[in-house]
């Protein structure tokens, strides 16, 4: 735990740096643990996801190495996901 946080006080939103990033396991059915703001790509490929109010999942297709989606996201698909060391920030 930091010593200090200047930003402590400072209320979270969408557009605020991740608090708690988390790496993403790509699953069929299960949700991801928490929404994230936004995934990161580590190595590219394709992702495959459902965002929180989508009713259908989407595919991003070729995306390069250290790219960002900036997506909110319920679901990150193992079929048809190609990309890895995906990270969530939250």
């Amino acid at each position: 735990m930091p010593t200090s946080d200047p930003f402590s006080t400072h209320a979270d939103s969408a557009f605020s740096s991740a608090r708690a990033p988390y790496a993403v396991v790509p699953h069929d059915a299960n949700p991801l643990p928490i929404v994230p703001k936004g995934i990161y790509v580590g190595t590219g490929g394709d992702v495959v996801l459902r965002g929180v109010a989508g009713a259908a999942d989407v595919t991003y297709r070729n995306l390069p190495d250290a790219s960002y989606i900036a997506v909110r996201a319920s679901h990150v698909r193992a079929t048809g996901t190609t990309a890895s060391n995906l990270v969530a920030e939250a």
